[in-house]
């Protein structure tokens, strides 16, 4: 017995796998294309997938797919859909334009498992159910490739709010936690005026809440689907009422609140929805860098840096330092982030290298967006748990930098003056003296009026001192 079976397309023969459930065009792409060995994401699978299960459904019950050969398709469909079969979903990304491989898989693995539902085996002759015929029916990759690009980012969207909404949660609990500490504020990495810790903090949770919101306003655009419009937005091949249907489908299928397109060329031409989630996505990973950077800060040390914070120990970080512990959630957040907005720079190309009736550059595309949503849930959900959930203050080491802090002396302008603070600013510092001695020497102040205003609680509640 031989390992492969001889295909046959419109170029001729082709050796294919005796036991893969695709076919000659799939076996031409993992030729013509073994770029990196990556795989379709199963966002990326289980979309497409959904979109053939529903064009099954909607062409039978049009009258124009038999519903023995529906009822295949639809049956190898949801084995996909439920995880099986993902070993035969092998082009890699970087292809050919527009995701004529890709499309062309699914139509051959759902066709082969359908035909074998039906009785039939792989290497017979005469199937009944054919890829393109029928798996594809009313389809292009131009229409098809769009569609799914929608809903693997949709399917993936719950998921992603699910990790944010738990990390400001946790955030939002540590701020209460700390909401008693005093320390000293930071601006352009100098000492500033002070605050407390849970503003700091809750400052973060409040970040977050605001970039879920534009999450979620990006993804609207997400759910108008543009299926129907076939090649080139025209509808050429699909049954007039195909489109309307398909998305009533989908949205009966996914659970997804999904709408018609009020224009199949603009859909299909352009990819702005897809380039406007991702967008919101980077958006979401410069706040996650900028509070990793922070965190990395203010836990730094831990006897000759910051050290206010105190990250847990998960792991050790030296290969030849003993006793070294790292940051290393926050360092894999900001790593993570670095990638996801790499990720939206392609996407945004890919966007804008659109042309005419269609935007060949759609399976990086594709790719690039669901890798950013993997990313992005893997990473806050690690980073929420493993880290700020175990973060512990350090709240000595808040009051001993609190204490050495000469800008406390700010709260003393409307008492004192602007140039006097200066004067006592440097004084301090040059002495290694507190804002108080410094005050009291210089007999600017009464001891009892001076404590007044130097308040750090009090001064973190704002308002004029004195």
């Amino acid at each position: 017995m031989t390992d492969y079976r001889i295909e046959v397309d419109s170029l001729g023969e082709v050796k294919v796998p005796r036991a893969a459930l695709y076919a000659a065009q799939t076996q031409r792409a993992l030729q013509n294309f073994p770029i990196t060995g990556m795989k379709p994401l199963p966002a990326f699978v289980w979309s497409i997938t959904m979109v053939k299960r529903a064009a099954a459904e909607v062409n039978r019950d049009l009258g124009l797919l038999a519903p023995a050969l529906a009822a295949a398709i639809i049956a190898a469909a949801d084995e996909v859909l439920a995880g099986q079969h993902q070993q035969h979903f092998v082009v890699d990304p970087f292809q050919a334009g527009a995701g004529t491989s890709h499309n062309m898989n699914c139509n051959e693995v759902l066709a082969n498992r359908a035909n074998q539902i039906l009785g039939y085996a792989i290497e017979a002759g005469e199937k009944p159910v054919h890829a393109n015929d029928h798996v594809n029916m009313a389809q292009s990759t131009n229409d098809t490739i769009p569609t799914a690009i929608r809903l693997g980012a949709l399917w993936r969207l719950d998921e992603l709010l699910a990790v944010l909404r738990r990390f400001v949660e946790v955030t939002r609990g540590k701020a209460a936690e700390w909401d008693d500490v005093v320390k000293t504020g930071r601006t352009h990495l100098q000492d500033a005026v002070p605050l407390r810790l849970g503003q700091e903090v809750g400052a973060w949770a409040t970040a977050i809440e605001r970039q879920i919101e534009k999450v979620e306003f990006a993804a609207a655009g997400l759910r108008r689907l543009g299926i129907g419009g076939t090649a080139a937005g025209t509808g050429l091949n699909a049954h007039p009422e195909y489109h309307g249907r398909m998305v009533a489908t989908l949205s009966a299928l996914t659970g997804f609140a999904l709408s018609e397109s009020d224009d199949l060329f603009e859909s299909m031409q352009s990819m702005q929805d897809a380039v406007f989630f991702s967008a919101a996505l980077r958006n979401l990973a410069m706040d996650f860098t900028r509070i990793a950077n922070d965190l990395r800060l203010l836990s730094a040390g831990p006897t000759t840096g910051i050290a206010e914070l105190t990250c847990p120990t998960v792991q050790p970080g030296s290969s030849i330092m003993p006793g070294k512990v790292n940051p290393v959630l926050a360092e894999m957040l900001n790593q993570a982030m670095y990638h996801v907005i790499g990720n939206d720079t392609t996407v945004n190309l890919c966007g804008a290298a659109g042309q005419f009736e269609l935007n060949v550059m759609m399976p990086v595309l594709a790719h690039n967006l669901n890798e950013a949503l993997q990313v992005m849930i893997g990473a806050v959900g690690a980073f929420t748990e493993k880290l700020m959930a175990g973060l512990e203050v350090n709240r000595e080491r808040a009051a001993s930098w609190l204490a050495r802090n000469p800008i406390l002396v700010t709260a003393l302008n409307p008492i004192i003056g602007y140039n006097n603070g200066a004067k006592v600013a440097k004084l301090a510092l040059a002495q290694g003296k507190s804002v108080r001695e410094v005050v009291l020497e210089l007999g600017l102040m009464e001891a009892a009026a001076l404590d007044a205003a130097l308040d750090a609680r009090a001064m973190t509640e704002g308002g004029v001192r004195g």
